[in-house]
């Protein structure tokens, strides 16, 4: 049994600890337009700040509040770092620009958020740890005390004491809002006429904030949950939902990093397909269509919802179907994440009125290849959640050899290559 000490899960900005300054380094920096292109569990795995587009001013940010958490620096140290990386760079846009008050509250919020989920990721890592589950099990919410300003839900939630695993902490986990000060204490069992029951209410969603009451839009998650998690399933959930100029931009800052380990799974998922010969309603994410693409596609009118590039089993079959006389080679395929990055030639097909499609063409030994994606194909998925939606992707539907003749046709419109 482990020494019953009091852990808590709060707000210690003097003093940062390893598990906090691990999750934090872990993170990939990823450029963004909006504060909302990502949140809740994204940031486990990113360090994002909105409007900051460009990876070297990302990564200057991203030093400055390293330099916080290490040196437990103050709010003023970093509004100085701040300022100097905002006139080194000439960034602009950025909301709260033009105004000290407005500067002030930018930098408040940067510094506050980051050291607050940082820190309570931290703390998740270590109530985690199987010696400290095993010894206290129970995780009571702890209100902080001298707000000024308290939210009426997290004093409602004050003392509710339930189980580490119960699903009540994946959403609620402090913080829960923009400087929420809320805690969490582990204990060996619940105190004397604390409740142990989630409030009735405890997952109905605001319809204001489309977000859990008494939750600010972007913190119903628990920070650090997700650390462990493959950057790819992280992404592919968010990737779906972005428009897509937003999402083709995304996949392109992160592809250096996911695409080795893209390419490696889809592989082994085509060849586990085959194997089974029967489609089960799974589909994987290859890759998305690149900026210069879509770009090209709203030139002429064409815009998909999202910018996203998937293969479902049942088209991996189709593909491959024992009829067809002109397959693709399953090595080949099976690489499909890589192709699809460099193809030599797309191709927008318009001759279906109402139902544009892109015709992605690869140069072969001696041949050409191409596969059909359908854009806007609506699908049906389990979110990240395990509840069920209805979803719009881009799907290749289709792949087989070609001959070159056949690309030259009425209705087509070459985007890229020749």
């Amino acid at each position: 049994m482990p020494q019953q000490q009091d852990i808590t899960v709060g707000i210690g900005f003097k003093q940062p600890f390893q598990a906090q300054l691990d999750f934090f380094r872990a993170k990939l920096n990823l450029p963004t337009e909006r504060w909302d292109d990502f949140i809740r569990s994204a940031h486990d795995r990113e360090f994002i700040i909105a409007c900051a587009a460009k990876a070297d001013l990302l990564q200057d940010l991203r030093q400055a509040v390293d330099d916080v958490i290490a040196k437990g620096g103050s709010i003023g140290a970093f509004r100085k770092d701040f300022a100097a990386i905002v006139a080194r760079h000439g960034w602009t846009g950025w909301t709260g620009e033009g105004t000290a008050g407005g500067q002030a509250w930018r930098t408040r919020v940067i510094y506050q958020t980051n050291l607050q989920t940082s820190h309570a990721a931290g703390r998740w890592r270590q109530l985690n740890e199987p010696a400290v589950r095993a010894g206290r099990p129970y995780w009571e919410y702890v209100h902080r005390d001298g707000v000024l300003h308290p939210r009426p839900q997290h004093l409602a939630w004050h003392g509710l004491t339930l189980r580490h695993d119960d699903a009540f902490w994946r959403r609620h986990y402090p913080p829960n809002g923009w400087g929420c000060h809320c805690r969490v204490r582990a204990r060996a069992r619940p105190r004397a006429g604390m409740p142990t029951e989630r409030p009735a209410d405890w997952d109905e969603i605001d319809p204001k904030t489309q977000t859990v009451r008494g939750i600010d839009k972007g913190f119903a998650y628990a920070p650090g949950a997700q650390a462990a998690a493959p950057r790819r399933d992280l992404i592919d959930q968010k990737l779906i939902k972005l428009d897509a100029p937003i999402g083709s931009a995304m996949f392109e800052a992160m592809r250096p990093t996911l695409q080795r380990e893209r390419t490696a799974e889809f592989g082994q998922w085509v060849s586990k397909v085959m194997a089974e010969k029967r489609p089960r309603g799974e589909w994987r994410v290859v890759g998305a269509i690149a900026p210069d693409l879509v770009s090209a596609m709203a030139a002429h009118g064409v815009m998909p919802q999202t910018a996203e590039l998937v293969v479902r089993d049942e088209d991996v079959l189709h593909t491959f179907r024992d009829a067809k006389r002109v397959q693709l080679a399953e090595d080949w395929y099976r690489g499909l994440p890589d192709q699809v990055t460099a193809p030599a030639a797309v191709v927008l097909d318009k001759t279906v009125v109402g139902s544009p499609a892109l015709l992605y063409v690869f140069d072969l030994p001696d041949q050409r290849a191409k596969l059909v994606l359908n854009l806007d194909y609506t699908v049906a998925r389990r979110n990240a959640e395990g509840k069920k939606e209805r979803v719009s992707v881009n799907i290749f539907r289709a792949g087989r050899l070609v001959d070159p003749q056949d690309l030259d046709q009425p209705g087509y419109v070459w985007l890229q290559g020749k």
